[in-house]
């Protein structure tokens, strides 16, 4: 098991989260690393868990801490999955937003499997309009 420190809206640098996407096998623009770094500081709710003074897992939200948070990122390197990160840091967005607030996210088909074993029910009422880009 690896020592795992968690934190909460600590300021991340745009290379270390592309790292951590690229790792983790999750699709995002990491080649654009100002992107990158527009996304997360436009974020209201990160928590972040390192090990050994390494970033291995992100989880990036946007919430109004009253009705609903979108859960936009959830990415652990996969040299550390399997050992509870992603449950840890979906569990510590839920207690930040507490027992008032929705938890929804946007699932890619690889991961469809993994949420409804940390807590989330498929819905069947959403709509979107894709990102051209």
């Amino acid at each position: 098991m690896f020592e795992i420190e968690y934190r909460h809206n600590f300021p991340l640098e745009a290379a270390d989260v592309a790292a951590v996407f690229d790792a983790s096998g999750i699709r995002r623009p990491t080649k654009d690393l100002a992107r990158i770094e527009r996304m997360f500081a436009n974020a209201n709710l990160i928590l972040s868990a390192w090990h050994e003074g390494k970033l291995v897992g992100v989880c990036r939200a946007l919430t109004d801490f009253s009705y609903c948070c979108y859960l936009s990122d959830l990415a652990v390197d996969k040299a550390f999955q399997k050992h509870g990160i992603g449950r840890e840091l979906i569990a510590r967005a839920r207690s930040v937003i507490g027992e008032e607030v929705a938890l929804v996210l946007l699932s890619a088909p690889e991961a469809m499997g993994y949420y409804p074993t940390v807590g989330f029910e498929e819905i069947e009422n959403g709509f979107i309009i894709k990102r051209a880009r």
